[in-house]
Formats: structure tokens, sequence, C-alpha cells
């Protein structure tokens, strides 16, 4: 779901997203209590919190404005870290340990990092939702850019974070497909310990039951990752209207995104002057989106 602003000075269009992950989120920062709010360099190693790590990495625009004045390329930089890392990765993970004071400390850090970014490409809005915030310094505008920080790279957990992702996101693929329903029966075959050091955010997040064998379900389907296989343990079922409403959602989202990747790689500007392997990555997820959309239509 998106919500549409309107800059009071130019009236240029703002989209941002805005459904119950956000509104979620506005209630979770109200109760914080700012006293005891933590730095990067204090955290606990839990899961959720170490999104942190890519907040670290918004040093990157800054430089490339300074050096380039490449806007274009710094607005879609942020897009993308605003939609895929901060609203698609972290604020579901951080569903997992919402009472823990290292999410809460890094919702505050990163949100606070994404609007002093966005501040020059829609001045008005993130003024309003920067003063809202329960901790800030008098303006936004006087306030100070974010900057590279070392403390806030946490690489191995980076990696773990990123397998995490892709199993979601490729088992909830497979659901949607093979019309699994929840509490489906998940037997990993992994060779390392990803599965059961997560269990926790996997049982969760992919409403799943994590077993070391079946229970004696009628279907399975096998799932390989590089680092092993994981096995889906279900009993098959007809699609139910709320099944079909699901993977609609999921096409909807998907034209989205296909739309979006289509504009970015059309625009000469980002395709000359972003980084090649950058440009590359796009293309290589715009084809598996375009491949999953047309599966999912097949559904329907």
């Amino acid at each position: 779901m998106l919500a549409t602003l309107k800059d009071k000075k130019d009236g240029k269009k703002i989209v941002l997203p805005d459904d119950s992950r956000f509104v979620r989120f506005n209630d979770f920062i109200k109760n914080v209590d700012t006293n005891n709010l933590i730095t990067p360099a204090s955290f606990e190693k839990d899961r959720p919190s170490l999104i942190v790590q890519s907040s670290g990495s918004t040093g990157k625009p800054k430089q490339i404005v300074h050096t380039e004045y490449n806007f274009n390329l710094v607005g879609n930089e942020l897009y993308k870290f605003i939609w895929e890392d901060f609203c698609d990765n972290y604020i579901e993970f951080s569903k997992v340990s919402s009472s823990n004071l290292s999410t809460k400390s890094t919702l505050l850090i990163v949100l606070t990092g994404i609007l002093q970014m966005l501040h020059p490409f829609m001045p008005f809005v993130t003024d309003e939702i920067y003063n809202s915030l329960p901790i800030k310094e008098e303006n936004i505008l006087l306030s100070n850019y974010p900057k590279y920080n070392e403390e806030y790279v946490f690489a191995s957990e980076e990696k773990e974070i990123d397998s995490l992702i892709n199993i979601i996101s490729t088992v909830r693929g497979v659901k949607l497909e093979n019309n699994i329903p929840k509490d489906f029966e998940l037997v990993s075959k992994f060779e390392n310990k990803l599965i059961d050091n997560n269990e926790e955010i996997l049982t969760k997040l992919l409403k799943c039951v994590i077993l070391k064998s079946s229970t004696g379900k009628n279907s399975m389907i096998e799932v390989t990752f590089p680092y092993g296989k994981l096995e889906l343990y279900y009993d098959s079922k007809e699609q139910t209207l709320e099944d079909t409403i699901m993977v609609q959602k999921e096409i909807d989202s998907l034209k989205n995104s296909i739309e979006r990747r289509k504009k970015l790689l059309s625009n000469p500007g980002y395709v000359n002057k972003a980084p090649s392997n950058i440009v590359e990555s796009e293309r290589i997820k715009l084809k598996e989106e375009e491949d999953k959309l047309n599966l999912l239509i097949q559904k329907i």
C-alpha cells in the first residue's frame, strides 16, 4: 500500500510506504524509554538489530553527491535501501524482537538517518516526520548528516541475514505457487546451523513448524539452496478465497516492483553512471520477478 504526499512548496508528489508495518512502527517508538537507548557498538548480536550495518553504508550516497553531484543515482540508492532493506526486511524482522532494546535503538538510528538523507529531496515531509521522533536535534536542516561508520558494519552477520532473507523469500514463493497452508512442517538438511540458530525468526515469519523429521503429511516439496536442502511437508488442500487474495496481493506487489525496475533500467543516466555490478543486479532481479509473476498469474 502506498501513501502519496504532496510537497507544500512545489507540489511534487512523493510516494512513501504506508502499510500496517509502519503503523506498528509508529506505535513502537512512541513508548520508547529514550534514556535507555544504546549505541550500535554496544548492541547485542541479536539478528534483527543487525540491519543497522546497512545504515553504515549510507555514507556512500553522500560521497557520490560531493564528488559527482549525481543526485539521480543517490535518490535511486536511497529508494532501494528504504524499500528493500528497511521496509521489506528490517520492519519484518523486528516483529520477532519488538521488545528488544537493540531493535528499538536500531529503528530510531536508521529512521533518523533515512530522514536526514531524504531531506534534500523532500524537505517538508521529512521535516514533519523528523519532528515527531522522540530523540532529535532541534532542526533537521542543522542536524549532522549521516557518515559512514565502521562500528555499524557487521560483515559476518550481514552474510547470515542475506541468507535468511533468501530462504524466507524463496520458501514464501514456493508456498504461494503450491498452495501450501500455514503451520506446514519444515525439515532442514543444511550442512550448517543456519536454520537451528534462527528457528524463532523462521517459525514466525514463515508460519511453520521446524522439526527434525516429518510427522506424516501427505505432500512434500524439496527446496534447494547453496547450503543444502529444505523439505516442506504439508497436507494438500483446495485453494480457498483467502489463498487467492494472498496470491493477488503478491501479484500486485510484483507488478509495482517490476514497473519501478523497468523505469530505473530505462534511465540512461542511471545505467551509464551507476556501478556496473549494481545495474546487472537490477537486471537479474527484474528477470526473477517477471518469472515469478508469470507463475503466479497462472494460479489465478
